[in-house]
């Protein structure tokens, strides 16, 4: 569907007097493409595939309708009535303030489940019922496989952002939570692009969508002034802090292509006395909480950051964009530069760029379908782009590495991937030497012949020991006198065997089983019962029994009871 001109006001949508008058407060008279044409659609309960660029107005064109479809009904304990799924804390905070800003004259409950947040609180807020649950993939797995919440109420889904999930790779997270949801219900799917694999998605978890595409795919607003500046690597600090002291900057992002550089870039603006504040995926999430607050009061200027705030930080009036790193994906350029320029205001960005990131900027352009404009930097050298170059600056990354900065900070795999990683490359031996070579060499030269030793002088001969004296002859010993013989000692009289059950179940029989089978001496008690085949070798240890008692003991103790008894 083309871009069509805009409703006069949003009292022409079909919204509620409820939702006009908060509309009205938020400070918005007209609606912009996207809410004009997916307002009333959802309105009629029909599934909507959407896209708009970046800053557009798509959070407010499906918070507006749900708040509208929501308002009727009652929530459950642990069955939320609607879900929204974002693919950031920072987006899904995003929406959160919307329904905030939009719902306040509706008594709507609404919970946020994303990480980084204590879980015990959120789950005490869905054990009080929520009308809507907006959550990233991750931690809403992890409350379902604790038993913490039921998605078969499920009225409204909302995949916000859905090429940023492709992305970050939550794909696969976000078919098993729709697998969980009932089959009946109204699916809105909203996305910055719409290539072949979001459109596989849509097709798989729409039906009979209404198609609304409010602008042309990875576009740039038109309010934005782009310019570049091609410069060495080690000039890109002092050309970034040359262009925010020519500017009128109120306030600027400033992205990095890694979180390691994040840090590097921040502290070198402190360095400089520049008000900054730094923003990535590695940061616990009060950090991120605390960095954004500061830079949305204005009392930061500057947020240095990576591509997790490319997207849903919704800042009115952010004049500048700076781009430290030129973004490896064409599409993060338009979502960079997007955070400027919003409903309809101006706003500049400046890309600094080195030579080997000549294609890169090509990507970009071919995207724009324009050149971006150059400039030159006072006191910093102007180069050409290497369109040839396939190396990458210190500001790039690999994709292994842009995937884990995408995940938050971790690396996603398939499971039961049969790829095996490449093998270091071994070491080439050192070549022999032919034999021809060997054989020509000049033998070797014989050894002197050893010098004659001096000949030892003979051993003295020894002594010879005298004779030692014959020892007398011992006396023989007595003989002993025959022991007399023992008498013979009467025969017992043979016991009678006992019977198993006179033994308590373990009798001759037992006995005789264990010496066949060669089991030798058991640890096993004939008066012990009820401990099975063995006893057990605390019941074997030797219990010291109590001293005798002398004759005294017993007559002075005989003589206490009588008097006990007088």
């Amino acid at each position: 569907m083309t871009e069509t001109t805009p409703t006069a006001s949003f009292a022409d949508l079909g919204l509620s007097e409820e939702l006009l008058a908060a509309v009205a407060a938020s400070g918005y008279t007209t609606p912009t493409p996207i809410q004009a044409q997916a307002i009333p659609v959802v309105l009629m309960g029909r599934d909507v595939l959407g896209c708009a660029q970046t800053g557009t107005g798509k959070t407010a064109s499906f918070t507006l309708p749900m708040i509208e479809i929501l308002a009727a009904g009652r929530a459950k304990a642990r069955m939320p009535r609607s879900l929204i799924l974002a693919p950031t804390r920072e987006l899904a905070a995003q929406v959160a303030d919307n329904f905030d800003k939009y719902g306040k004259n509706h008594k709507l409950n609404k919970a946020l489940i994303i990480g980084g947040e204590s879980m015990s609180d959120q789950v005490a807020i869905l054990d009080r019922g929520v009308d809507v649950l907006i959550a990233t993939p991750g931690r809403l797995l992890d409350m379902f496989e604790r038993g913490r919440i039921l998605l078969t109420d499920v009225k409204v889904l909302v995949i916000d952002e859905a090429d940023r999930m492709l992305d970050m790779g939550f794909i696969p997270d976000v078919e098993r939570i729709v697998s969980l949801l009932p089959k009946i219900r109204q699916t809105l799917f909203f996305s910055a692009t719409l290539g072949p694999e979001i459109r596989r998605l849509a097709d798989a978890f729409l039906m009979n969508p209404k198609e609304i595409t409010a602008s042309a795919p990875s576009s740039a607003a038109t309010t934005i002034e782009q310019n570049l500046a091609v410069v060495e690597e080690i000039d890109k600090r002092e050309t970034l802090r040359h262009l925010i002291r020519i500017e009128e900057v109120k306030n600027a992002f400033i992205f990095c292509n890694r979180k390691r550089d994040v840090d590097v870039l921040f502290r070198s603006l402190k360095k400089h006395h520049f008000d900054v504040v730094q923003l990535h995926g590695d940061m616990a999430q009060p950090a991120r909480q605390e960095a954004l607050g500061k830079f949305k009061s204005g009392e930061a200027r500057l947020l240095v950051c990576s591509d997790v705030a490319a997207r849903g930080i919704d800042i009115k009036a952010v004049s500048h964009v700076f781009n430290f790193d030129v973004p490896i994906h064409a599409e993060d350029y338009v979502h960079r530069i997007g955070r400027t320029g919003r409903a309809g205001e101006t706003g500049r960005a400046f890309t600094i760029a080195t030579p080997d990131d000549g294609r890169f900027v090509v990507a970009i352009e071919k995207l724009l379908g324009g050149e971006i404009a150059r400039i030159e930097v006072e006191g910093v050298p102007a180069l050409a782009l290497d369109l040839d170059s396939r190396k990458r600056g210190r500001g790039g990354r690999s994709a292994k590495g842009e995937d884990r900065e995408r995940s938050g900070g971790r690396s996603r795999s398939r499971e039961g991937s049969s790829e095996r990683p490449e093998r270091a490359p071994r070491e080439p031996r050192p070549e022999r030497e032919p034999r021809a070579e060997r054989e020509a060499r000049p033998e070797r030269e014989p050894r002197a012949e050893r010098e004659a030793r001096p000949e030892r002088a003979p051993r003295p001969e020894r002594e010879a020991r005298p004779e030692r004296e014959a020892r007398p002859e011992r006396a023989p010993r007595p003989e002993r006198e025959a022991r007399p013989e023992r008498e013979a000692r009467p025969e017992r009289e043979a016991r009678p065997e006992r019977g198993r059950d006179e033994r308590g179940g373990r009798g001759r029989e037992r006995r005789r089983r264990f010496d066949e089978f060669g089991i030798g001496e058991m640890n096993h008690r004939d008066d012990a019962i009820g401990f099975g085949e063995f006893l057990p070798d605390f019941m074997a240890r030797a219990v010291p029994l109590p001293k005798p008692r002398t004759k005294a003991e017993l007559k002075a103790e005989a003589e206490a009871e009588g008097e006990t008894e007088d």
